[in-house]
């Protein structure tokens, strides 16, 4: 990336705690964290499913429900079903939707560069593979990262 001249000396300046990227590892800070978000994408919404599909503990399944429902990721509903105990079950919010680009982007990258053979899932839409790459917001044509110039707001 290249960076605009008040930004070029990186000695000068520090993001600090306004940093986006600390604040998304703060919430996503744990493999279950992402293992449960993982599996709200993929429709999982009971407690119980959460801990089976993920492998986790349930006390860390809880901890990163309660991180992400927080965050404003997750939001939790009650239901009952007939004859049992009310219960709830877990649904993204916006924001959680938000978070799919990026999950798709870790999805292919790791399919890229730490699986061998075939990726193990394929995700598609109306039967054309989906990618995830940086583009212009009003281009289709691939950015690359020394094709993105940092600068502060508002210039």
């Amino acid at each position: 990336m290249k960076f605009e001249p008040s930004l070029s000396d990186r000695s000068q300046w520090s993001i600090g705690e306004g940093c986006s990227m600390t604040k998304v590892l703060n919430v996503l800070s744990t493999k279950t964290a992402f293992q449960v978000l993982r599996e709200l994408f993929f429709g999982t919404v009971r407690f119980d499913d959460f801990v089976d599909r993920t492998e986790s503990s349930a006390p860390a399944v809880s901890r990163a429900l309660k991180q992400l429902e927080t965050a404003g990721i997750v939001a939790r509903e009650p239901y009952q079903e007939p004859g049992q105990r009310a219960r709830d079950r877990y649904r993204l919010t916006n924001a959680g939707e938000d978070l799919l680009p990026a999950f798709l982007s870790l999805v292919q990258w790791g399919d890229k560069h730490l699986h061998d053979g075939p990726p193990p899932l394929v995700f598609e839409e109306a039967g054309r593979a989906l990618a995830v790459q940086v583009a212009p917001a009003d281009a289709a044509a691939r950015t690359r990262s020394d094709d993105i110039t940092v600068r502060r707001p508002g210039r």
